[in-house]
């Protein structure tokens, strides 16, 4: 009895018992997975086409070489290259061939030559085309896509210079820095990490032929900043799936910490700063953020715009009033969104300007502001309330996947 045999049988008795234990399920969802390993392996199957009956051969496409150029290098008369390309016409602009992507060729021997059966091209990462030559006459072309896997994963690290570099030093994508810093936007300062902070994170992984190619979602997160661990729990709430803390507040806030994704603080709020332009000493009431000209400046909350224009030394300056209370302004700007409308209603996280160094400025930067009441504020120190937190009806619910989470998070 061979192996696949034996996992057909496995799978078939796991099914009858499904519905009594999850053990089981999962018994039968590893199976399955591992039936559909051996299927694959024993067709060879590259790209849906058993590679055991061709030679089988892959390139890059070179620098200034076209589609018609691959080909003739393959020996086609131009009639063939003329019915090949418009029959990949109609499924893919043959003008974005890309430099650098990988095509196959196919070849099976006929009356003791070689003939091209199939061509393949990556279009990118998941998605390809094939074109079958039946015949010098019959061409036919099609578009498909590879099987893309996820994997849940978890891994934890310690900051020593960066959140990019600590997730890199774990072989997790860096680009996770981007899914976490958009789950902690309104409660860390990610300009703020200090050397020693930690993270641990359980997230969703997507590959291609065992190709990482990229972060899916992140599915429960505990990060610790300045000694304060800060859980991120999924809750659904009024059949939304929000990120809540361990006592059920909203990561999400009123206001976002920073209005930049990434960039690093080159000059804090002060009520004596040596300005670097003037050489006076002058208060500083605000926070600049030394960014590429161009970054997209965003708004740190709901709000209207009351003010766009040229400001003197603060050059291109939008100004938005949140509610009775509160104001930011967004100074040196290069060029504003078209959100930037005075009278204009937007909303938390809406671009409303580039990063520029108009006005007084030695270099490219934003310099934030918040007021309160009038008066400015560090915006470093400016505690934000949480959005709905969890219901009172809701928190025994919450309280147990709370609870299984954390320990979950407590075992990576």
């Amino acid at each position: 009895m061979n192996k696949l045999y034996i996992l057909l049988l496995l799978v078939f008795s796991c099914t009858i018992c499904l519905t009594s234990c999850d053990e089981t399920k999962k018994n039968y969802e590893t199976l399955e997975n591992e039936l559909d390993t051996i299927s694959e392996k024993q067709l060879q199957l590259l790209y849906g086409i058993e590679r055991d009956a061709y030679t089988v051969e892959q390139y890059k496409i070179p620098r200034n070489t076209n589609l018609s150029g691959i080909f003739s290098s393959l020996g086609f008369s131009n009639v063939t290259i003329y019915k090949a390309s418009r029959s990949i016409d109609s499924i893919f602009d043959v003008r974005k061939i890309k430099a650098g992507n990988t095509y196959t060729t196919f070849f099976e021997e006929k009356d003791s030559t070689q003939q091209l059966a199939y061509f393949v091209y990556e279009i990118n990462m998941t998605d390809f085309f094939v074109c079958n030559f039946i015949s010098a006459d019959s061409i036919i072309c099609y578009t498909d896509s590879k099987e893309i896997t996820t994997r849940e994963l978890g891994k934890k690290g310690t900051i020593e210079s960066s959140l990019w570099n600590a997730l890199k030093e774990e072989n997790v994508p860096p680009t996770l820095s981007l899914e976490l810093s958009e789950m902690y936007a309104w409660t860390i300062d990610f300009f703020g990490l200090q050397k020693g902070d930690s993270f641990t994170v359980v997230y969703n992984e997507q590959f291609v032929d065992s190709t990482s190619i990229g972060i899916e979602r992140i599915k429960y997160a505990e990060f610790t900043h300045i000694g304060e661990k800060i859980y991120a729990i999924p809750f659904e709430q009024d059949s939304v799936v929000d990120f809540f803390d361990a006592h059920g507040e909203s990561l999400r806030k009123a206001f976002l910490k920073a209005p930049l994704r990434f960039s690093r603080i080159s000059s804090r709020f002060s009520h004596a700063r040596k300005h670097p332009v003037l050489r006076i000493v002058r208060p500083h009431h605000g926070i600049d953020y030394a960014a590429p000209t161009g970054t997209p400046v965003r708004t740190i909350g709901d709000g209207v715009v009351v003010k766009k224009g040229y400001y003197g030394g603060g050059g291109n300056m939008v100004k938005i009033k949140h509610n009775s209370t509160y104001t930011s302004a967004y100074l040196h700007l290069s060029k504003y969104n078209k959100n930037a409308q005075v009278g204009k209603r937007i909303k938390q996280g809406d671009i409303i300007g580039y990063v520029g160094s108009t006005g007084l400025s030695t270099g490219p930067h934003l310099d934030f502001r918040i007021y309160k009441n009038g008066s400015a504020i560090n915006p470093l120190t400016l505690k934000s309330p949480p959005v709905a937190p969890v219901k009172e009806e809701n928190r025994a619910a919450f309280n147990t996947i709370r609870d299984s989470l954390i320990s979950i998070l407590d075992t990576i």
